[in-house]
């Protein structure tokens, strides 16, 4: 996800808010060179319509969402180790788009797709109900300032429609390191009657999620990590 920042320049009143604001990165080569030649192989095109996850991936397996892929180290290492699960990875930011498209390649990921778009749309049009067999949101924009909190994700709003992808059974993952966030999920998916709480209040870290680089800069600067782990009833 994106740095905090204003969209001063665009009237509110016209659209949404999103979580997320796109930086203009620097592309490196190779990046570019993904998106230009990778994309079109392993990219799923945003459409106001259901998914067909058979015809995405090309066989009928478990689906995980994943929102925010960043890089794409998390997202490929865990699809490697988990090749009987197809996944799904939803990015807005091109350097991260063109970073997980070249560990796609280079691992030779046949259970792995990505779709560049805003994620609240992904989810409203494109993921159908009672589908999904899990959803990971790690280390989201945690928007810090108290006047950006309305651009947080992981309202009650977006916690419901996800909640309604999921099939019965389906869990929803989610990580991160800013303390009043995670009390602020938790207290949105626990109100959720959809969804129930794995934990007293936040799980373990399940030994399948590796640690992200946005996890060890976290921990050097003395903040702890809260994972959440809810099922679809």
């Amino acid at each position: 996800m994106t740095t905090p920042s204003d969209d001063a320049a665009a009237p509110q009143a016209h659209r949404a808010i999103r979580s997320f604001v796109l930086r203009q990165g620097r592309l490196s080569p190779a990046q570019q060179r993904a998106l230009d030649e990778l994309l079109p192989r392993y990219g799923v095109a945003y459409r106001d319509a259901p998914l067909d996850y058979p015809s995405v991936f090309g066989r009928t397996a478990p689906v995980v969402l994943e929102i925010g892929c960043g890089m794409g180290e998390t997202t490929a290492a865990i699809a490697a180790a988990q090749p009987a699960i197809d996944f799904l990875g939803v990015e807005v930011h091109g350097p991260g788009v063109g970073a997980l498209l070249n560990r796609i390649e280079a691992a030779h990921l046949a259970n792995v797709r990505i779709i560049r778009h805003d994620a609240v749309e992904v989810v409203r049009t494109m993921i159908p109900r009672d589908s999904l067999a899990g959803v990971h949101v790690y280390f989201p924009d945690p928007w810090p300032k108290k006047r950006h909190h309305k651009r947080r994700l992981l309202q009650p709003p977006f916690a419901h429609a996800v909640a309604e992808r999921l099939a019965t059974g389906g869990y929803l993952h989610v990580a991160t390191d800013w303390a009043d966030y995670a009390d602020a999920v938790l207290a949105a998916l626990t109100a959720e009657p959809l969804l129930r709480n794995t934990a007293d209040a936040f799980a373990e870290r399940p030994a399948w999620r590796p640690r992200t680089k946005f996890e060890a800069r976290g921990e050097r600067l003395g903040h702890a990590v809260f994972d959440l782990v809810f099922v679809r009833r």
